[in-house]
């Protein structure tokens, strides 16, 4: 597969379908294809040549889809700045964006008109900053995308555990993850629907659907975060009304689509076939209750794909054969403190479930220590990011002989991984050993906590360590001395340890990224320097 002659000229049937303020523009692939040659001669003359990085900050729009193709045909590679991110200050925004323009250098930064005033004066006066929209127009040049073996896209990190790390995947690697794809979900070029809400900013949004759609000829409906978040029902009925037989995104954005559907109904019964599920911890329980949620509207059992990537592999690396149910399985979590993995039955007191990642996929390798052993995960994969971009010492710390060491804890269990956590994730509490993810699972599950709203972060006092709970409310408790003591009392329950404090915050607040991942260094950082603003704050030690 050459890369860049299929995505302009390899399309013949798909149609992009973007949301593009209050309904669906209607764009042949081939049309995208030809406005991205018109705006590639603008950048040429804006200065982008062959190896030269550009700045993007890419949103869902078309003339964000047209311009990611219009930097490669002029030659440059495209770096993909995060988005603002929930809870980010604009000032704190503006400072992340001149940290990594500094270690990036580029050429030109390209931003969506509603943007431009995020951008630091400091940095526009260092690198000309232009919108999208504003390279529309004429012109034409020799495309001379990168080659294979050339950097051709820097995917900065969604910053969950850290500063943002620059991604340098090349051309060749982009290929061999559209191909893994494809072998994961069951693909037929030409002939599929692939319905998307998630940012193009992450690397489920971009290389997951918008490329692969591209790449294999398939129409794409791309809603946007916005949208879904103001609406999540809008997602099913999306994929209903197009018929899709693809779709990706997260746990909890599976449960909220389900919640908003109530009793509600769809236009066309759903033809959906696989439905990636990843990004962060997936919960079996919801893929459960919008199974049964959706099955009067066709979605089957096997519908559901939970996976497991991330950017440094430019994204897949295992998954659930898609013709398969999702799998999942119950462990003593004690027995996780000490590093073991012990099977037991489901009902055992000890339990704890965790949802089978999959299998490794085409020409990936995965390894987490010994048998039996919760250890790191290293991968291996021919999609893997060349290192990270003008970032050495993060390179060599993290790629070595050609395994990524990811920074994730799991295990493989008949020949399926398993993810328990991030090493972040692994708290010291009294001499004992906890998953935060494990505690915040605990306390997603109580009724007046907003799902996916929940963060456990440690902190130092005279008494030693404390756990301090953030979190977000559902609805208006009048009583948030109990939820508190709720939450603490389900905490020591599952785990065995206690809350030294809860506090809970405005809805919309708790820092994430635009997948939805809760960013834990930040919510430390914020606590730590009394930045935070909660609606009450409960001590409970």
């Amino acid at each position: 597969m050459e890369f860049f002659d299929t995505l302009t000229n390899g399309a013949a049937r798909g149609v992009l379908h973007a949301w593009s303020g209050d309904e669906f523009e209607h764009l042949p692939w081939r049309e995208v294809a030809r406005d991205a040659h018109g705006m590639a001669a603008r950048l040429r003359e804006a200065g982008v040549r062959p190896g030269t990085p550009v700045a993007c900050v890419l949103t869902n729009t078309p003339d964000t889809v047209r311009g990611l193709l219009a930097v490669w045909l002029a030659g440059g590679t495209a770096a993909s700045l995060p988005l603002p991110t929930r809870g980010q200050s604009a000032e704190a925004y503006g400072e992340q964006l001149v940290a990594l323009s500094a270690r990036l250098e580029p050429v030109l930064l390209l931003v969506d008109d509603e943007l431009v005033t995020l951008v630091p004066r400091e940095l526009a006066a260092q690198v000309p900053v232009r919108g999208w929209a504003s390279l529309r127009g004429g012109g034409s040049l020799e495309p001379s995308p990168p080659g294979r073996d050339e950097p051709a896209f820097i995917q900065y990190s969604s910053g969950s555990t850290s500063t943002p790390k620059g991604c340098e995947l090349t051309t060749g690697a982009i290929e061999r993850q559209m191909e893994i794809i494809l072998e994961l979900t069951g693909g037929r070029p030409g002939a599929d629907t692939v319905v998307s809400w998630l940012p193009l900013s992450h690397d489920m949004g971009m290389f997951g659907c918008l490329l692969y759609s591209w790449v294999y000829d398939f129409d794409l409906v791309l809603s946007t975060p916005e949208r879904f978040g103001m609406a999540p029902r809008t997602w099913f009925r999306d994929m209903s009304e197009y018929e899709a037989t693809m779709t990706a995104g997260t746990s909890t954005a599976v449960h909220l689509a389900a919640r908003a559907q109530g009793n509600g109904s769809l236009p066309r019964e759903l033809r959906l076939r696989a439905a990636v599920i990843g990004a962060e911890r997936v919960d079996g329980d919801t893929l459960r209750a919008a199974t049964e949620k959706f099955r009067p509207f066709g979605l089957s059992d096997t519908a559901f794909q939970p996976a497991y990537g991330m950017a440094e592999a430019a994204l897949a690396v295992t998954g659930k054969p898609w013709r398969q149910a999702p799998r999942q399985a119950a462990f003593d979590r004690l027995a996780f403190e000490d590093g073991k993995v012990v099977e037991v039955a489901s009902d055992d007191p000890r339990a704890t479930r965790l949802v089978s990642n999959g299998v490794a996929l085409p020409g990936v390798s995965v390894r987490a220590g010994d048998s039996g052993q919760v250890a790191q995960i290293e991968v291996a994969s021919p999609s893997l990011a060349s290192g990270y971009h003008r970032d050495p010492e993060r390179t060599a710390e993290r790629f070595r002989d050609g395994w990524l060491r990811t920074g994730d804890l799991g295990f493989v269990h008949d020949g399926e991984l398993y993810v328990t956590g991030r090493l972040d994730d692994m708290l010291s509490v009294a001499g004992r050993k906890v998953y935060a993810s494990e505690i915040e699972a605990t306390v997603d599950s109580l009724t007046h906590i907003r799902k996916g709203c929940a963060a456990v972060v440690d902190t130092e006092s005279s008494a030693g360590v404390q756990l301090v709970l953030l979190a977000e409310a559902m609805g208006k408790p009048r009583d948030f001395r109990t939820l508190a003591e709720a939450a603490a009392s389900a905490v020591m329950d599952r785990a065995g340890v206690a809350l030294a404090e809860c506090l809970f915050l405005p809805r919309g607040t708790l820092p994430k990224t635009p997948s939805g991942k809760i960013q834990r260094f930040r919510c430390r950082s914020l606590l730590q320097d009394e930045q935070l603003e909660p609606v009450a704050r409960v001590a409970l030690a």
